[in-house]
């Protein structure tokens, strides 16, 4: 049985009224994906104001992969919200918050032992692990990448590296940051891996004798795969070689799991398939089914090693959050959603090799398990970034009921972020749709 029903023109009626609102009342900031305005969502799905159902393949860009709405954590919210909504942990502690952060402590994968201190986003469990790091060790250097993608506060939109749309127009931005190549082969000049890495490794090295002295910087901060720089994956020995330069010199080493984690790429977090224990891990997205919620876990000597209110907020770590986020741990757990997202990774990939095969203006394919992408091309032979590609393939897979997701420097790459409780049929239903829009364009 189909799971898309397209029952309108996309988008609707009701929808276009809501866009029309939408422009004379908020800010034109926020960019739009889509120009639909959501009903109600479940599992893999969602339905528009027009009684339109789709396929989400953006899951809110990587925030439920437990699906919409589960059971559970509706539950779980619906309980904690009967009590009490909110005290603030600083004035009066709740339970949810240290639960939360032993099991934190317990799944995660990183040198212990362990400790952990929430926050509302990503960008703010990035900045403040990059707040312990130089607290902890004294100074001041930050090693950020090419590529990445850390937020839109200050200190993340430092640490990100894509000017347009992020960072145009809001300088200056935060000194002692320093930024290195992250692996593309694809788009570098290298056909074997190994001899890429070695590059790259020598690079650092260089690095470290001509721009800044190791023994200033306080941590190197990176994400396993790309999330918005086009889920480019660190080739193993790469990123184990980055941690054994940082432990030669001193620099901790903080994995930004935000978007990788939680069984996005097969395993609970990216971490594990990579052989390395990082000194901090942030989190968030996935976290707490679709409330925002972060985290920063990491060894207890440098969570211990802030002074006392140097770290925190009024909302960090919200008791409804902190709720969901203890169910949606549970449904990962029982639910053995990384076994499933792993065989639904073999699955997509599969799709997607085959896709290259066949159509010209699928360049790469690449990611880590579910975690994958395709990068569209005017040819092979140039690999030129075919943006217009993308945005003609995700309107017309709109239209039939599959929302996608573009990222990448160039905005040519499109990523796949569906739900990991989506099933077999239905993520083949959303591939089917996608493959006969490409059939149409390469005819």
């Amino acid at each position: 049985m189909a799971t898309i029903d397209i029952r309108t023109a996309v988008p609707g009626p009701r929808s276009v009224a809501l866009l029309e609102r939408r422009r004379a009342a908020v800010s034109s900031s926020p960019f739009m994906v889509t120009p639909l305005f959501v009903d109600r969502a479940e599992g893999a799905t969602l339905t528009d104001v027009d009684g339109n159902t789709y396929l989400d393949f953006a899951g809110g860009i990587g925030t439920v992969n437990v699906g919409h709405a589960h059971p559970e954590v509706v539950a779980a919210v619906r309980d904690q919200a009967g009590r009490f909504l909110h005290t603030c942990f600083n004035v009066a502690m709740y339970e949810p918050y240290v639960a939360l952060a032993e099991r934190l402590n317990t799944i995660v994968p990183t040198a212990g032992p362990r400790k952990t201190v929430l926050f509302n986003t990503g960008a703010e469990a990035v900045e403040n692990a990059v707040k312990i790091a130089r607290r902890v060790t004294g100074r001041a250097g930050v090693l950020t990448f090419e590529h990445g993608f850390a937020g839109r506060t200050y200190l993340a939109m430092t640490l990100t590296s894509k000017p347009v749309p992020y960072k145009t127009g809001f300088g200056p931005f935060v000194p002692e940051v320093y930024r290195l190549p992250y692996p593309y082969l694809y788009r570098s000049t290298f056909t074997d891996e190994e001899q890429y890495v070695d590059h790259l490794l020598e690079g650092v090295h260089d690095f470290f004798r001509t721009h800044v002295d190791p023994a200033s910087v306080a941590c190197l901060w990176m994400e396993l795969v790309t999330g918005e720089g086009g889920f480019l994956a660190a080739p193993k020995r790469y990123v184990q070689g980055l941690r054994a330069i940082c432990a030669e010199h001193g620099i901790l080493f903080i994995a930004d799991e935000i978007q990788t984690g939680f069984c996005r790429t097969g395993t609970m977090f990216a971490t594990e398939q990579y052989g390395i224990e990082p000194d901090l891990i942030t989190l968030a997205k996935s976290l707490a089914g679709g409330l925002p919620l972060s985290a920063v876990v990491g060894r207890a000597d440098l969570l211990d090693g802030v002074h006392v209110g140097g770290l925190g907020g009024t909302y960090c770590g919200n008791p409804v959050a902190c709720a969901a986020a203890l169910a949606t741990i549970d449904v990962y757990q029982r639910e053995r959603v990384a076994d499933h997202a792993a065989r639904l990774g073999v699955r997509l990939r599969q799709r997607l090799h085959g896709w290259q095969e066949r159509f010209p203006q699928v360049g790469d394919v690449r990611g880590l398990g579910p975690m994958a992408a395709i990068e569209f091309v005017t040819d092979r032979e140039s690999r030129r970034p075919a943006r217009d590609v993308l945005q003609t393939v995700a309107g017309r897979c709109l239209e039939r009921g599959v929302i996608l997701i573009g990222a990448g420097t160039h905005g040519n790459v499109m990523r796949f972020l569906f739900p990991l409780v989506i099933t077999e049929a239905q993520l083949d239903e959303g591939l089917d749709v996608i493959e006969g829009v490409l059939g149409e364009l390469a005819s």
